[in-house]
């Protein structure tokens, strides 16, 4: 299944791929706002490669570690770089400015759900801690809930999860 967005109203639409070929052209209408758009098969291919080879690069180069994010009603994967001080996790939304803007139909997800501080150490060891933003639906780790104002520090392979989505810790 792949996953288009609408243009007007950034709602996700869902198709199977598998039965359409290279270069053909469908138009959908958006089951959200009703507004009719049209995509290309196969077009976007060496594009999101390019993103996707940038984003690793980004990754590697960033010297302070990633999430990676599974986003679990249909396993779609996203990759962000840490950065040193808070990284604000949330659902992306047009116009908002926060770390880590996750694309995702995930609405029990907040806009601004958690936030991961990442610190280096004067020993040169980098340290995370996760805190909820506060949100409405709360921030666990593994099976455990944060609590209002609670600090919990995290390691390389931590399970967090915000809404219906997975982020995994992948430490420096």
């Amino acid at each position: 299944m792949k996953r288009i967005r609408c243009p007007k109203c950034n709602h996700y639409n869902t198709f199977d791929e598998t039965i359409y070929r290279n270069g053909q052209s469908l138009v959908f209408e958006c089951a959200d706002c009703r507004r009719q758009f049209r995509i290309r098969i196969g077009t976007n291919a060496l594009t999101s490669t390019r993103k996707d080879a940038a984003m690793s690069k980004e990754v590697r180069d960033s010297g302070f570690g990633s999430i990676e994010v599974i986003e679990n009603v249909f396993a779609y994967r996203q990759t962000f770089a840490l950065r040193e001080g808070d990284n604000v996790i949330g659902r992306y939304n047009p116009g908002d400015d926060i770390t880590i803007p996750i694309d995702t139909t995930d609405r029990s997800m907040d806009r601004r759900h958690c936030v991961i501080n990442v610190r280096k150490e004067l020993s040169g060891e980098i340290t995370y801690t996760l805190r909820d933003y506060p949100s409405l639906t709360g921030t666990f780790l593994s099976d455990r809930i944060l609590g209002d104002r609670e600090r919990a520090r995290i390691e390389d392979g931590a399970i967090i999860t915000i809404g219906a989505t997975t982020l995994i810790l992948i430490g420096h």
